[in-house]
């Protein structure tokens, strides 16, 4: 267990960058614990075995008491921390939420592409060993 919500992010992504930057300036609290997966001191096993491959496959959180969380949720979390939580309310509307994670996944799925990076077997070839 631990006494802050992880926030695993990849510090290479423009648009990753820009949001985790926000993040830490509204966690006056210091609540949030972000960790770059793109350090050269990250290390799995210190982050319940979450790979490289898999973090950039996904955004992932690790809660206080210790379980997983991924995508939206993972900003969902972290928004209601800093007192923000009320921007991802949709999330929690039944008829609009399915929709919301669809998009995620696809802009998951593509935005190394989208940011003008290598696909994730060319980044992983060092990082991933």
């Amino acid at each position: 267990m631990q006494d802050k919500f992880v926030f695993l992010f990849d510090g290479g992504c423009p648009l990753c960058l820009r949001e985790t930057t926000f993040l830490k300036q509204k966690d006056i609290s210091n609540k949030i614990n972000f960790v770059d997966i793109n350090s050269v001191n990250y290390d799995p096993s210190i982050f319940k075995n979450i790979s490289y491959a898999a973090a950039m496959s996904n955004l992932h959180g690790i809660l206080e008491n210790g379980n997983i969380i991924k995508g939206l949720e993972v900003l969902a979390y972290a928004y209601e921390l800093i007192g923000l939580g009320w921007i991802y309310y949709p999330l929690k509307i039944k008829f609009i939420a399915p929709f919301l994670k669809f998009v995620y996944k696809y802009w998951a799925k593509y935005r190394l592409k989208m940011t003008g990076r290598s696909n994730i077997e060319r980044i992983c070839t060092n990082k991933c060993k």
